[in-house]
């Protein structure tokens, strides 16, 4: 029998909805398996339930605009995609036993959910695998790392539910210019970083978190001299793989990973992000602050700043740094735009002797909410809105909660740059 004749429309299921079934084949290794080597469409409103190992012949050309329910293997060596502009077509890998995703060709899927329970990490990815809209992590850990594989999120794809049950142990890729929360981790940890919106949707980026040493391979005796400490158990690795911006990134600490160290700094300490060089050959102070705790959120600690270059990324215990010439220019970062009279502006005191500035204010996610040129203490100033230049709109009041500033000033004799936490209180 030809494999590309094994689709059969059976019947409507008992919700009313039509559904389609697979005939099992045996393949050449003996074991059952559904084979497609011509075309398959699930149109909207279909469910196609999938219960043995489903292959996609390289002459495959599969469509998913409904339901599709794997149980089992999903291996594809042709085309696997979607039509129309509809988010509805969903993909469902919900097996009760282990479960391999592979292949030769990209899996695009417009909407997937992982759900599985067999173990910790039932989800094999040995494939590439791209999200058009949302990926649902509800149960089960994405192995990618050991197989090489991918998940990879279009322009306005998102994501769900990711906790330390559900993530993706590997690499994640995000294209376009949407501020973004890589849903990444290493064993059982979930451990996320964020990425601020960009200004070309042409922008690639790539992403993944290791749990262990990275002195293993990036010698931690190889740094600059204010960096005291080099975080020990963790590190990231983000790549730019197309644009042409660098970013503001932020990376999240955790009680279960990081050491205890980086949330009780010495006096004279402080923690930064710093980066592998791989030009120099050592680890460089990219600087950043530490948010502070925030009610209803997620991290109570997120550590920002905007880098100045992409490889192995982390955190380390560096030397408090001072300005370089004393000056008067001091930050107030409290806000609280009620009308008062008190707190409604972010003021930076003795800005005003230094007309040649900048000012930048990002959320917690790294979005731009905030920047302007020539910032002083009368007519240019953040006062808790939004100034429309990233995802939130003009003159929207901004949440409560921290926010991270960047100052640029020359002071007559070099630029000086300063960056922390800025807290807003609308209540």
């Amino acid at each position: 029998m030809d494999n590309s004749e094994s689709i059969q429309p059976l019947g409507r299921s008992c919700a009313g909805v039509l559904g389609i079934v697979l005939i099992s084949l045996a393949s050449q290794t003996g074991h059952a398996q559904f084979v497609n080597k011509g075309n398959v469409k699930v149109s909207t409103g279909t469910i196609l339930s999938v219960y043995e190992n489903y292959k996609n012949e390289d002459s495959g050309n599969f469509v998913n605009d409904g339901q599709v329910h794997v149980f089992q293997d999903w291996e594809n060596n042709g085309t696997v995609t979607y039509s129309g502009d509809s988010s509805k077509g969903k993909t469902f890998f919900t097996g009760v036993s282990e479960q391999i995703i592979e292949g030769t060709q990209v899996s695009d899927f417009q909407n997937i959910l992982f759900e599985n329970s067999k173990s910790a990490v039932p989800f094999n990815l040995a494939g590439t695998i791209s999200v058009g809209n949302k990926a649902e992590f509800k149960k089960g850990v994405v192995n990618a790392d050991p197989y090489g594989g991918k998940v990879i999120f279009k322009e306005n794809a998102v994501h769900s539910n990711v906790s330390d049950a559900s993530f993706v142990d590997g690499k994640v890729e995000k294209q376009g210019d949407k501020a973004f929360q890589f849903p990444v981790g290493d064993e059982l940890h979930f451990r996320p970083s964020y990425h601020q919106a960009g200004t070309s949707k042409d922008n690639v980026y790539t992403t993944q978190y290791f749990y262990k040493n990275s002195d293993d391979q990036y010698s931690h005796s190889s740094k600059e001299a204010d960096i005291l400490f080099i975080n020990d158990k963790e590190y990231w690795s983000v790549t730019k793989d197309k644009g042409a911006e660098n970013i503001v990134l932020s990376l999240t600490m955790a009680g279960s990973t990081t050491p205890p160290d980086f949330f009780s700094p010495s006096a004279g300490t402080q923690v930064a992000i710093v980066r592998w060089d791989e030009t120099q050959k050592k680890w460089i102070n990219e600087g950043g602050a530490v948010s502070e705790p925030a009610s209803g959120e997620p991290y109570a600690n997120l550590l920002t700043s905007k880098v100045s270059g992409y490889g192995i990324f982390t955190m380390a215990l560096v030397k408090t740094v001072l300005p370089p010439v004393p000056d008067s220019v001091i930050v107030y970062n409290a806000l609280s735009p009620n009308g008062d009279g008190i707190n409604d502006t972010f003021l930076i005191k003795g800005i005003d002797q230094y007309p040649d500035n900048e000012v930048e204010i990002y959320n917690r996610w790294g979005v731009k909410v905030f920047g302007t040129k020539s910032y002083n203490e009368n007519d240019n100033m953040f006062k808790g809105y939004s100034d429309g230049r990233a995802t939130v709109n003009r003159g929207e009041k901004l949440p409560t909660g921290t926010y991270f500033y960047i100052l640029k000033y020359n002071n007559g004799t070099k630029g000086i740059e300063k960056s922390g936490y800025l807290y807003i209180s609308n209540q």
